[in-house]
């Protein structure tokens, strides 16, 4: 029997097709619920299992084929994708190369039978004892995304102030998003897009699963929050739980000490490297891991820091007949990721060990009878150097027998007996002086206890420092958000402030002299004043005020238009240009075939103050009147060159003739 103890205090599906095909038309499914102690049983439709999932989001659905639950590959993505947060789907026969429920469940001695709902119990309760491999589609990665929760529209002023304030909310949820990740201490990056009013979306990514991080998905008015985990570029699996199994450890020593955990059966477990870990790393770092039965080296002989981790497990020893080949380690280990060249020797060391010992663990394996643990018998017999049948035998054998007691007569002893009895003497003796050396090797044990005491108080001194450094840094980072947030409230306030005045000193123009102006400010038109006749300058008057069809637009200074420049205001169709400057024949002909008046300012008295300002109705209508004389005038002309043209080409043909 297996001696890991269940890792779950939750509830374990266990799911098996009973009848029809995920591919196909309505399979139904044997589904067991097992918590450890209960188990409950029941056949399902995929719909109800779906429904069942979400409703009691168990710790663990476990299946011996996870293609029984989706048809394809995208499928099983989208599967994986909704399933509860704290729901993991395990494959317990294994990661891309299952194995046979039946074999899985006879090594860890969980009864199992042929049908659907056997099988699908043996399924829970392999997965209850930390049995198989979690498939994955996602990374700890999410990225939590805030953006416009309806469109803005386009054109007119008021549409101007839905979109301004549209953005604004997308910028007020954005920063509330960043501070909720900061007091949560969760490592982000932060990606803004900036629009007119404030964000059109913010898109931060963070080192975390959806269920650590305390953003919800929700669309609230003008905001939508949307949370999306990181997908993988294709399915992961990862061990369920870290196991204690009997193992074949790989050890390579040096500068840099890497060691790789392979199972009896040469599945790379786990693979680890690192430059500042010592001994006691290591062997922590194994003993989470596994029980050794080997240990091996790549190279020969056997090196001394690998031997000294040998005899801390009561390991068998393996290396090669010669030190392996770059190339060979190379090729065993293709299949296997892994971080730098110590992890593949390691590795390779490991594997190379277990198909050295292949042969041997199957004829142990087939002697074992069902209840024994498989990978005690093997431990004994590899590294204690024990016979199976002995093994099997203290296994087995009925403790608190009584044995039979023999009395024998006195008699002289022999040469030989006389010679044994000497030598079991010489072994008190040695036993005695290792009780000696024990003692003191207890006592030394005590020494460095208590040392270790002291450096694991200083570590938690330091630890304690550094969290509390890092909480400081934190903080100074908000204060610094913090003020950056005020600063830039203050700096808006200020320009709307100014903007009010400039409107109430609008309002208070001294219309002395508009002497035909009643109180209510009767005849006066808004005037749209455009720097200069750029595009850049059209853009940045339409973008502050809006340009309309409609309008009265002011070019401060009018030279230097071109042909696309020209065109970009007539799409705009106002009312009347009135320019400063003269403009360029370009720019004059596209506004004159696009029937826009064009007048001077000088004509059209104003008033301003800084973009804004109003003119009279009548100055603004005088000067229409005045380009649409100038129009036909212009047209007379054009006609009148034209019948001339005419002519002389008619007199040039009469006189070829």
């Amino acid at each position: 029997m297996s001696t890991r103890t269940s890792a779950l205090d939750a509830v374990v599906f266990g799911v098996d097709v009973q009848s029809g095909d995920v591919r196909g038309d309505a399979p139904s499914y044997a589904l067991v619920v097992y918590d450890g102690e209960d188990v409950s049983r029941d056949v399902v439709t995929h719909r109800k299992l779906r429904r069942l999932i979400d409703d009691e989001e168990p710790a663990i659905v476990a299946t011996d084929n996870m293609y029984e639950l989706a048809a394809d590959k995208d499928q099983l993505i989208h599967f994986l994708g909704s399933l509860p947060a704290g729901t993991k789907l395990v494959q317990v026969t294994g990661a891309e190369q299952p194995e046979p429920l039946s074999r899985v469940a006879k090594r860890h001695g969980i009864p199992y039978g042929k049908q659907p709902m056997k099988e699908a119990e043996a399924a829970a309760r392999l997965a209850a004892h930390n049995v198989g491999h979690e498939v994955s589609a996602f990374t700890d990665t999410t990225t939590v995304k805030v953006s416009r929760g309806r469109s803005t529209g386009s054109g007119g002023w008021s549409e101007d102030r839905f979109t301004r304030r549209i953005h604004g909310s997308v910028k007020k949820r954005a920063r509330e998003v960043e501070s909720e990740l900061e007091d949560a201490n969760l490592e982000f990056e932060r990606d803004v897009r900036e629009a007119y009013g404030g964000f059109a979306n913010a898109v931060f990514t963070v080192e975390a699963r959806p269920q650590d991080i305390p953003v919800s998905r929700n669309r609230a008015g003008d905001v939508r929050v949307e949370i999306e985990r990181e997908r993988r570029d294709g399915i992961e699996f990862r061990p369920l739980a870290k196991r204690r199994d009997h193992v074949v450890v790989g050890i390579d020593p040096g500068t840099t000490t890497a060691a790789a955990i392979v199972s009896l059966e040469g599945e790379v477990l786990d693979v680890w490297s690192s430059r500042t870990s010592d001994t006691a790393d290591v062997i922590e770092w194994i003993v989470e891991r596994g029980r050794p039965i080997v240990v091996a080296a790549d190279v020969t002989p056997i090196p001394e820091t690998v031997e000294k981790f040998r005899r801390s497990f009561d390991a068998a020893g393996w290396v090669p007949d010669s030190d392996l080949p770059v190339d060979e380690k190379q090729h065993r280990t293709r299949e296997q990721p892994y971080d730098d060249d110590h992890q593949r020797d390691a590795m390779a060391a490991a594997l190379f060990a277990v198909d050295a010992h292949e042969d041997q663990f199957e004829r142990i394996a087939e002697r074992i009878p069902p209840g024994i643990d498989r990978g005690e018998v093997t431990a004994r017999v590899v590294a204690g150097e024990e016979s199976v049948e002995a093994v099997l035998t203290d296994l087995t054998e009925d403790d608190g027998g009584e044995e039979e007691s023999t009395e024998h007569e006195p008699r002289e002893l022999t040469e030989e007996e006389r010679e044994i009895k000497d030598l079991k003497k010489r072994v008190e003796r040695l036993q005695s002086h290792v009780g000696t050396l024990e003692d003191r090797l207890e006592e030394k044990d005590d020494r460095i206890h208590e040392l270790e005491n002291s450096l694991s108080g200083a570590r938690r001194q330091e630890r304690k420092e550094v969290r509390r450094d890092r909480e400081v840094s934190r903080l100074d980072r908000k204060a610094d958000r913090l003020e950056r947030e005020r600063d830039e409230a203050r700096a808006e306030v200020e320009e709307l402030e100014g903007k009010v005045e400039r409107m109430k000193a609008l309002w208070k123009l001294d219309h002395s002299n508009f002497s035909d102006v009643s109180a209510k400010k009767e005849g006066l038109v808004p005037v749209k004043v455009v720097e200069k006749f750029t595009k850049g300058a059209i853009r940045e008057a339409d973008e502050q005020y809006g340009i309309a069809a409609g309008d009265v637009v002011h070019l401060r200074d009018a030279s230097g238009a071109g042909r696309s420049t020209a065109e970009l205001l007539a799409g705009f169709d106002p009312r009347v240009v009135l320019k400063e400057g003269g403009l360029s024949d370009v720019a004059d002909e596209i506004l004159f075939e696009a029937e826009i008046p064009v007048g001077p300012a000088d004509d059209v008295a104003m008033q301003e103050v800084d973009e804004l300002a109003v003119a009279r109705e009548e100055d603004v209508e005088a000067a229409i009147d005045d380009w649409h004389d100038r129009a036909e005038e212009r047209t007379r002309d054009r006609k009148a060159e034209m019948v001339d043209q005419v002519i002389s080409e008619h007199r040039a043909g009469d006189n070829e003739v």
